[in-house]
């Protein structure tokens, strides 16, 4: 089955280029190709594609907003980042709007398809160019001051509701997603978060002030 993506980079140049190497896979296909964040966003929602490569310095909305946003509305979309920003604090940023790669444009050309491959089999990948012992300091000490901040909008939505008691089918009609959507938020966030069970993870809610149950 061919991996369907899109490219999101304000910059048409780069955009052609990503295209023609990742059409050349015999088993990846491009959606789509968009300028700006916002008609990134508008066709990832309809189209649900199982990756989206987004640069992280796009004018108007970000590409870390853009990834936020689509991170958020698509489930299942593995999100890919391509920068030309090594730093600790750019990759975090990324991996808190959830992404689960990140790949320099200075090497994009020799890993941007193993990177594809990769997320699309529910790996991680970070470009031998991104310091990862730095990075994994860096994110600790980001997420013990602010555990939260590793969830988005919509993880925090769903770990609410499931604390509360609500079914995967009652918080996906409330919200209008699938239950296996809400059933991903809720591994991602477990994940994130580090409790691997409900008790676990309610202690944590109320402990935070996620909900009010005693």
């Amino acid at each position: 089955m061919n991996i369907g993506l899109i490219l999101v980079d304000d910059h048409a140049v780069v955009r052609d280029g990503v295209a023609s190497l990742l059409t050349a896979q015999p088993d990846m296909r491009v959606l789509g190709s968009f300028g700006d964040g916002a008609s990134a966003l508008a066709y990832a929602t309809e189209a649900q594609p199982d990756v989206a490569i987004i640069d992280v310095a796009m004018a108007g909305m970000n590409g870390i907003e853009t990834a936020r946003l689509i991170h958020d509305a698509c489930a299942e979309t593995q999100i890919l980042m391509l920068s030309m920003h090594a730093s600790p604090e750019y990759v975090y940023q990324a991996r808190r709007a959830g992404a689960r790669g990140y790949v320099l444009k200075e090497s994009a050309g020799s890993e941007v398809v193993g990177a594809v491959r990769a997320l699309h089999a529910r790996r991680p990948y970070f470009s031998r160019g991104v310091e990862s012992a730095a990075l994994d300091d860096f994110i600790s000490e980001r997420s013990a001051a602010d555990p939260l901040g590793l969830l988005s909008t919509r993880e925090r939505e769903v770990l609410r509701q499931v604390v509360e008691g609500r079914t995967s089918a009652q918080i996906a009609e409330q919200l209008g997603l699938s239950p296996k959507s809400v059933d991903t938020y809720r591994s991602r966030f477990m994940h994130k978060l580090g409790v691997e069970d409900l008790p676990a993870l309610v202690k944590f809610a109320i402990r935070h002030g996620i909900t009010g149950l005693e």
